[in-house]
């Protein structure tokens, strides 16, 4: 499916997307989920906990089971930049890395704020969320990033030696702009991920990630993503680190069965482009969502960051239905995350009779005010 921008799509069309922007949201969440309880342990220790298989089912993280952490948090505000930056359209302005950096900012007010500030008008209806104003352990890299009115660029980003994985993890919602080519995904992503994370790694990560989920949005492999976002990065200074992890990625696949040895040899996701490669690598040899998941998050790393990656992927590639039906009922946010994958899928697929330029007052804009 590669519907362009303005194109009028057909119903199978629209419900096709709609699972695959569910299942993404949804199978990022709940990879980050798996993976939260776990995200400081060894595997050793995670076997001496949980047996010898190490972690097969959701454990308690912040006090309950199903609790996601700020890379989820942060990827719902990514999704809510996105829909106003098409909104915004309507006004003449078009500069969506403005749009998305804003909505990380009301992210960053929910972690220093009790909860939602009512007499905040351009908060929209994710603001006002109030299981969102948790902390959940966001990188430094992350909160430095969003915390000044100057926005970073690839000429001078935001904290040029963060490494770590908290602009990638964010990402996933790029590649689910199915009308734009694979070049301005990419580059989209580029442009935010620098907002926080100036290092050629993370933020080149962060846009061959956007690149990769693209390809299953669509309706395309996986293994097109990787080598189409290979393509994107080779031209781009720094590369090397993200290319050789994506290679290495790729052909681990090849390299007999699926296991944590393999995982820590890929890095175990220590760094953006480790952690990219591994969440990859998981969804390439998957057999179900279920068993990539608990693959991507059983090793020595950071569990959250790999399974909120491989599941992202599994979510697009295969829809929402593919998901563990348990698991997604128990997930924390749940009904945002539908509510927030079904807004988008509306608007990318619908939004000429949602909103127009001579139209300043109604219930979507008052879901995601123009200001």
């Amino acid at each position: 499916m590669s519907t362009p921008s303005g194109a009028i799509w057909g119903r199978l069309e629209q419900q096709d997307f709609r699972s695959r922007v569910r299942g993404c949201l949804l199978g990022g969440a709940m990879g980050d989920a798996l993976g939260a309880g776990v995200a400081a342990l060894t595997l050793d220790e995670m076997r001496a906990a949980y047996g010898a298989e190490g972690v097969v089912d959701l454990v308690p993280a912040y006090g309950r089971r199903g609790a996601v952490t700020a890379a989820t948090q942060l990827t719902l505000f990514t999704v809510d930049g996105l829909i106003r930056a098409q909104i915004r359209r309507d006004t003449g302005a078009w500069h969506p890395p403005t749009d998305v950096y804003r909505a990380h900012q009301r992210w960053l007010a929910t972690q220093r704020d009790w909860g939602p500030d009512l007499r905040r008008k351009d908060n929209g209806w994710l603001a006002q969320e109030e299981w969102l104003y948790a902390r959940r352990d966001p990188t430094i890299s992350t909160l430095t990033g969003f915390g000044g009115e100057v926005m970073g660029s690839l000429d001078q980003p935001r904290n040029p030696i963060a490494r770590d994985a908290g602009a990638l993890v964010r990402s996933a919602p790029f590649g689910l702009l199915v009308g734009w080519e694979p070049q301005l995904v990419c580059q989209l992503a580029l442009e935010c991920a620098v907002q926080s994370h100036g290092s050629p790694g993370a933020y080149l990560s962060a846009g061959a990630f956007a690149a990769i989920v693209h390809a299953p949005a669509r309706g395309e492999s996986l293994e097109t993503g990787v080598e189409r976002a290979l393509a994107l990065l080779a031209p781009r200074p720094g590369h090397e680190p993200v290319t050789e992890a994506l290679r290495q990625a790729m052909a681990a696949v090849r390299q007999g069965v699926p296991g944590p040895s393999v995982i820590a040899s890929l890095g175990e996701g220590r760094t953006a482009e480790s952690a990219l490669a591994v969440g990859v690598y998981c969804a390439l040899v998957a057999e179900d969502v279920r068993q990539g998941l608990r693959l991507a998050v059983n090793h020595d790393g950071p569990s959250a960051a790999t399974g909120s990656l491989c599941g992202a992927l599994l979510g697009a590639l295969h829809g929402e239905t593919a998901l563990p039906p348990a698991w997604v009922a128990e997930l924390e946010g749940r009904p945002s995350l539908l509510e927030m994958a079904d807004d988008f899928a509306m608007e990318m697929t619908q939004g000429r009779a949602l909103h127009s330029p001579s139209e300043t007052a109604s219930g979507w804009l008052a879901r995601y005010p123009r200001g």
